[in-house]
């Protein structure tokens, strides 16, 4: 059920999103979410490798990825997905919360180096500026 007023494209089309957790709960989630928003869902997968072909196939606008999954983990997802579609943007990975120190360095390291645009940590709030 659409609570929210659709965040739309240029060409008036709803944001299409892809969304890759190895946790059914999360993915579940994280999609409600999306559609209450107004968004698209593209498509979704269990693993990084399932990432990618899903990926090739839906051509999201937005990927919202988890890092810890089997078959391949998100980080290299991403940077695999960022080397074959560099023309394309959007590329967002969720981070676990639970971080060892120095958090905040090592999300713009693993940004920095799978090329992505942003990352979400897990369960942190979200400011929008």
């Amino acid at each position: 059920m659409k609570q929210f007023a659709a965040l739309l494209r240029k060409d008036n089309q709803p944001v299409r999103y892809l969304v890759v957790d190895d946790s059914v709960f999360a993915r579940k989630n994280l999609i409600k979410m999306i559609e209450m928003f107004g968004g698209e869902v593209a498509g979704e997968a269990g693993d990084g490798l399932t990432a990618i072909a899903e990926y090739n196939r839906s051509k999201p606008d937005i990927v919202l990825m988890d890092i810890t999954m089997p078959q391949m983990e998100g980080i290299e997802a991403v940077e695999r997905i960022v080397r074959q579609h560099a023309h394309r943007h959007g590329l967002v990975r969720r981070i676990p919360g639970k971080h060892s120190g120095g958090a905040a360095e090592r999300r713009e390291t693993l940004r920095a180096e799978a090329g992505e645009a942003g990352s979400v940590v897990r369960n942190s709030p979200v400011r929008v500026e």
